[in-house]
């Protein structure tokens, strides 16, 4: 006679509340799975940096222009193989001004020479090369704004007022999980052409390609000690670091998912531990049969985990089949399509699925421990005595 199995059938007494049940522990698994997945998503680009690359950007502040010539100084710096500069745009779909997607100002001669994980086919480049208001937009972007090669695109500005017509000349795909697909390059000239005197000949950040990945701290160190007597002055590092610190301006909301994550968790512990207890409570008489025909304390104890392992086990499963359609492929497609500047790859990996069934297992456990102990404890006479 298998215990576990004896217990496992006892949820089928009450079907309406086991199905509530594990319902809503499933729903607790879902958020949780939701919420790791966007703290995964969202450190994929530091995750998938390239070792071989390192940034520049003004020692202050991200968001603090450059001058543009400081990247023919950095170009001669023992070590730096190819350096190319971006500039944030800030432009918006006039027709969809809520819709967010990254449009950067590029150097188009160097940006992908640089950043080898962005493919643009060859004709495409050349015709982009050529083309001063010419635009190369990523596969996910062009179908979202339902563009192709050929089409012309209106951009708002924000940062750069105005109206600002493109023409869409490549679409690009990537080879790399922390390129966004979804980014709209254009000439930098094009942009600085039509600003004033005073904004004139200004620079966002440097991307550099070195030789060395292992001497990239000490390349950064020559860098910035080029401009340390400058009036503007720089901070170079890892693109790694680069995109730390990004993500460190939000620091607080992650740490806010996280503890969000905990409490979720808590709260479906919480709704097993009552679903056990009142069980527990039902059924006390009949422990103490069991315990008047032999059966030890210790087999009441089983009876009580077993059955709160199955729940724990049903509720994953639950949980984790409802996040594929509504996580992954639901709100994960959402969001590289809308904000893969953010999140450019969301999906739920293999370490997530195994922590959300380990958890609920385990959580559901750790509820049966209290209910499963007070029912072992009770004497045969009390127990038969108890009425639930």
């Amino acid at each position: 006679m298998n215990l576990v199995l004896i217990a496992a059938r006892n949820l089928l007494r009450n079907k309406m509340r086991t199905v509530l049940t594990i319902l809503g522990a499933s729903v607790a698994i879902l958020a949780f799975v939701m919420l790791r997945t966007v703290l995964s998503a969202w450190s994929t680009a530091a995750d998938y940096s390239a070792k071989d690359r390192i940034a520049t950007r003004h020692k202050v502040s991200f968001v603090i222009s450059m001058p543009k010539n400081y990247i023919d100084q950095i170009r001669l710096v023992p070590g730096v193989k190819q350096a190319t500069y971006m500039n944030w745009f800030g432009g918006k779909n006039p027709n969809k001004p809520e819709q967010f997607f990254a449009t950067l100002a590029v150097d188009p001669t160097t940006i992908f020479d640089v950043m080898d994980e962005i493919v643009l086919t060859p004709a495409d480049r050349q015709h982009w090369l050529e083309d001063k208001k010419g635009a190369v937009i990523g596969d996910v972007l062009a179908k979202t704004l339902g563009l192709k090669v050929g089409d012309k695109f209106t951009l708002q500005g924000s940062i750069y007022p105005g109206d600002w017509e493109f023409n869409i000349d490549g679409i690009y795909s990537a080879k790399r999980k922390s390129v966004d697909r979804s980014t709209f390059f254009f000439h930098w000239s094009y942009m600085n052409d039509s600003l004033p005197e005073s904004r004139k000949d200004q620079i966002g950040w440097i991307t550099s390609r070195i030789d060395d990945p292992g001497k990239g701290a000490d390349i950064s160190a020559a860098i910035d000690r080029i401009f340390d007597e400058k009036d503007v002055q720089t901070a170079t590092m890892s693109e790694r670091a680069m995109n730390l610190g990004f993500m460190g301006m939000i620091s607080s909301l992650l740490k806010a998912l996280d503890v969000i994550s905990i409490i979720i968790l808590l709260i479906m512990m919480m709704i097993l531990g009552n679903t056990i207890a009142m069980g527990v409570r039902e059924r006390t008489r009949e422990y103490g049969v069991l315990r008047a025909i032999g059966f030890s304390p210790r087999d009441v104890g089983t009876f009580i985990v077993g059955e709160a392992a199955f729940i724990g086990l049903l509720s994953g499963v639950v949980g984790l089949a409802l996040s594929v359609p509504i996580v992954e492929l639901g709100l994960g497609r959402w969001l590289e399509e809308n904000m893969g500047a953010w999140f450019p790859y969301f999906r739920i990996d293999a370490q997530t699925y195994v922590m959300g069934l380990g958890l609920a297992i385990g959580l559901a456990l750790v509820a049966s421990v209290i209910p499963a102990r007070r029912a072992s404890r009770l004497l045969v006479t009390d127990a038969l005595r108890r009425v639930a």
